[in-house]
């Protein structure tokens, strides 16, 4: 397979993220037509079938599993050949790929269109996942630098806090719970709980608090959205604990409330994370310094008029 070309490992890989030839179109701006054709010169060069095809549901073969581990570690090290080499032309250009837990979808778009105003010859690339799957995306090198909460013990990483991030327990405005003052935690206890899935920062962080309070909530619903989990908050289905910067909108609409729990709001950070290993680029050690200047001034302005007061650790 000498004559096997990035791009065509790139492709590859990007199929094998999303097992879709069409989202991995439109992820590298191009025709479906284009990446099948990529993907089955990397076959005829590899002389196995990489990927499974039935109908439109596509799945890595044996083969293509192994192969994915050597184009990720291939495509790892030119991306770290190419960041080295922009270092040493300190120039600010190329591709800064962004990863970033789904809470921070609530902010971390704006304060990006900002960035890229400053840095227009940067183009970024913006992953989103639960915090397991940035874990991921960091140890495979799939992202420069991360945005999300509580940092990976996992991995050997630089974590640097840029503002507070506040969790609550929220439930419809019409709850009973929403009328009363100050509620012991105990008040919980008749709650049906719309919890958001394992591997997700904003889980650990409620199995944190009922852990510290010696309390098993009663646990209703799982979803991996916080706009699933918000309507269902509503509709009167339950309670939940979410981070208080994705209740924005519902506060202001008085379709949600945070309930006055003691010991809440639960105050982690949020972090930029990279690997140790990383090298980062001009373009990335931009974006790392404009979001510990600039983020926190940007979350307080945005939030701050609509949660309750809350101080970092």
């Amino acid at each position: 397979m000498k004559n096997a070309t990035f791009r065509q490992l790139r492709v590859f890989s990007e199929v094998a993220r999303h097992l879709s030839f069409a989202r991995a179109a439109q992820a590298l701006h191009l025709t479906p037509p284009a990446v099948t054709m990529q993907v089955k010169e990397l076959e005829a060069q590899v002389g196995l079938a990489l990927f499974e095809r039935s109908g439109r549901k596509v799945s890595l073969t044996t083969p293509g599993e192994y192969m994915l581990v050597y184009a990720r570690k291939l495509l790892s090290t030119l991306k770290d050949a190419e960041d080295a080499l922009a270092r040493l032309k300190r120039v600010e250009a190329g591709t800064l790929a962004i990863g970033m837990v789904s809470t921070a979808k609530y902010f971390l778009p704006r304060l990006l269109a900002e960035f890229r105003r400053e840095h227009p010859t940067v183009e970024l690339r913006l992953a989103e996942g639960n915090r397991e799957k940035l874990v991921q995306m960091l140890h495979a090198n799939e992202v420069d630098i991360a945005v999300m909460g509580r940092p990976p013990r996992e991995l050997a990483t630089r974590a640097e806090p840029f503002a507070a991030h506040p969790h609550g327990f929220v439930a419809a405005a019409d709850h009973p719970l929403a009328r009363h003052g100050s509620l012991a935690v105990e008040a919980l206890g008749a709650c049906d709980f719309i919890v958001r899935e394992a591997g997700s920062g904003t889980r650990a962080a409620m199995a944190a608090f009922f852990d510290d309070v010696r309390m098993e909530p009663r646990l209703a619903m799982e979803m991996s959205s916080n706009e699933s989990i918000k309507q269902a908050v509503i509709a009167g289905m339950g309670v939940s604990f979410l981070s208080l910067h994705t209740v924005q909108l519902e506060l202001e609409r008085e379709l949600l409330a945070v309930l006055d729990v003691q010991g809440t709001p639960v105050v982690r950070a949020w972090n930029v994370v990279h690997t140790l290993s990383k090298v980062l680029s001009p373009a990335a050690e931009a974006f790392r310094y404009f979001m510990l200047e600039r983020a926190e001034a940007f979350l307080a302005q945005r939030f701050g008029g609509h949660l309750p007061l809350v101080h970092p650790a």
